[in-house]
């Protein structure tokens, strides 16, 4: 009976072909030419001796039987790829963690702390996987993750780690030798950069918001520049062409080794409920391991802060 089954490939290519109903867009996904989707699902239907799918000059629709089996090949696919997983993670034995994070935050904030963490914990390697996606911990092969939102994860234990203020940073030559800045309304005289990010009805703080802040209603935000995100942001100001609004705990290290200076004090808070989190499955709460990385890390966040 096994032998009437169809294998990992082709129900990759029944789910994307049902799912899409285009077998150019599956196709795409996949890496193969329509040709070769319209063949892998033939070999499907041939093998099983059912009709999958009901084709027009123009369109493809699921027929009754093949609906059936693209819903159970979903739950065969997830529940393979969850085991494969878990194989993973068991055949790496326990010395390894592996820990998912953006790429601000590696660079800013872990990569300049991570030695200290190998001293102490010297039998634990630790690896990371740079990723802005959020991961997911049974399909992916991660024990523990660092993500920016608002720490609401269903089945896993979350930790706040900071409390983000945005500040304005630039670099010390700028400072020096570029048009003062004695007074916030001195900005306009500078090239200004900042993120756009929005989520859940809460903006990151922009030039905008900052100004008002600081008490300047007329500012016109149309010559600031626009960064994807926070790295690029805060590298113009360390290159001397821009003045950043940057969050403090990821700038922290450049401000204190000098390659960023803070020209005012007025910072502004994200909303309350957002924060980057360490996050972990209640399942493995207890892992030595992802005890160790979380004790550790806390520390280290609550040093930063001080």
């Amino acid at each position: 009976m096994s032998r009437l089954l169809p294998g990992t490939r082709a129900l990759r290519t029944l789910e994307a072909a049902a799912r899409h109903l285009n077998f150019t867009r599956a196709a795409d996904e996949l890496g193969l030419t329509p040709a070769a989707v319209s063949h892998q699902i033939k070999e499907i239907e041939d093998q099983l001796g059912i009709v999958l799918f009901t084709r027009t000059s123009r369109t493809i629709r699921l027929t009754a039987a093949g609906t059936v089996l693209f819903e159970a090949s979903i739950d065969a696919l997830d529940l393979l790829g969850r085991a494969v997983s878990r194989a993973r993670k068991l055949a790496r034995g326990t010395a390894l963690l592996k820990a998912t994070l953006d790429a601000q935050f590696a660079s800013k904030w872990l990569m300049r702390r991570v030695d200290d963490f190998r001293r102490r914990q010297p039998n634990i390697e630790l690896r990371f996987d740079i990723a802005y996606e959020v991961r997911d911990f049974d399909l992916d092969d991660v024990d523990v993750g660092i993500r920016f939102g608002v720490g609401k994860y269903p089945g896993l234990r979350a930790h706040r780690l900071f409390d983000n203020v945005i500040i304005p940073v630039c670099s010390p030559g700028l400072l020096a030798s570029g048009p003062p800045l004695r007074e916030p309304r001195d900005l306009f005289n500078h090239t200004l950069a900042h993120i756009e990010w929005a989520r859940q009805g809460v903006t990151w703080p922009n030039w905008r918001m900052w100004m008002a802040a600081a008490g300047i209603n007329d500012f016109d935000d149309s010559r600031t520049i626009v960064f994807r995100n926070s790295t690029d942001a805060v590298q113009a100001a360390i290159e001397g062409n821009a003045v950043a609004l940057a969050d403090f705990a990821m700038v922290a290290n450049d401000l204190s080794e000098g390659r960023l200076v803070q020209p005012f004090e007025l910072g502004l808070r994200v909303g309350a409920e957002f924060a980057y989190f360490l996050v972990y499955p209640e399942s493995t709460a207890d892992d030595p391991r992802i005890v160790a990385f979380r004790d550790w890390i806390l520390e280290e966040v609550a040093r930063t802060q001080t």
